[in-house]
């Protein structure tokens, strides 16, 4: 795991963990909104960092070291963290692990529940064929993610494949959908999701719920999975700032 590092350093700490499949300059259209007033912190997880071969282990490894790095640059607190997607399952770790302090949290349809385990390795097999095969867009998958943002997922799985390959994207699938949240601690989590991907991430927030009621779950008219980092780094930065004034 890397971690890169923007803005200033005397400003409020931001982590970013990006998705599965995807390098941090997912994220570099938010950084250049807000790097005037944050210190910002954007994760390459294992498996997926650009440059450098590296193995995807465990969702438990990946927030095993963001704990470590947060404890040893940060004296163990953070003052904000988004997590998109397998971002938000790392980070939902390192909430349920109690062992630092984040002011403000975001899950960005962050998946908290496990698949059926008859259903993992094929789904995990499929997700990696589907990353490959994602080289050759077509008509049928613009029909299928409704949108042009998905351009820019499939440029972002480009420049990490070959680094992680199919196992990276196989492991990490695994270790995804095979862990169940059991517990979060935290005075500020957000669960933000797309009415479009609705069917499989609105399990994921009333999980959230049952577990801590006090969490705010928003849901976004017209979007799907990542799309609103995609094409809306703006409506982030606007809503980072408003959790930060707080």
């Amino acid at each position: 795991m890397n971690f890169q590092l923007f803005g200033k350093a005397d400003q409020p700490s931001l982590l970013l963990i990006p998705g599965l499949g995807v390098s941090y300059e997912i994220f570099l259209p938010l950084i250049r909104l807000i790097e005037d007033r944050y210190h910002i912190i954007a994760v390459e997880n294992d498996g997926f960092t650009l440059g450098k071969n590296t193995r995807f282990t465990s969702v438990d490894d990946q927030a095993a070291q963001v704990i470590a790095y947060v404890r040893d640059y940060y004296k163990g607190h953070l003052d904000c963290a988004y997590g998109l997607s397998l971002g938000g399952k790392i980070l939902s770790r390192v909430l349920e692990r109690n062992e630092i302090e984040i002011d403000h949290a975001i899950l960005d349809a962050a998946p908290l529940l496990p698949l059926p385990k008859w259903l993992v390795d094929p789904l995990r097999y499929y997700q990696a064929l589907n990353v490959w095969t994602c080289y050759h867009w077509t008509g049928f998958w613009k029909f299928v993610f409704h949108s042009h943002y998905f351009d820019v997922l499939l440029d972002e799985c480009k420049k990490t494949w070959p680094w992680g390959g199919g196992k990276a994207v196989r492991d990490g699938y695994k270790s995804v959908y095979t862990n169940k949240l059991e517990a979060i601690y935290g005075k500020d989590i957000y669960f933000w999701y797309g009415t479009k991907e609705a069917f499989v991430a609105k399990p994921q927030a009333e999980h959230l719920l049952a577990l801590l009621p006090q969490a705010h779950v928003e849901v976004f008219p017209g979007m799907n999975h990542g799309q609103l980092l995609v094409d809306h780094p703006d409506e982030i930065a606007k809503r980072i700032n408003q959790m930060m004034a707080r």
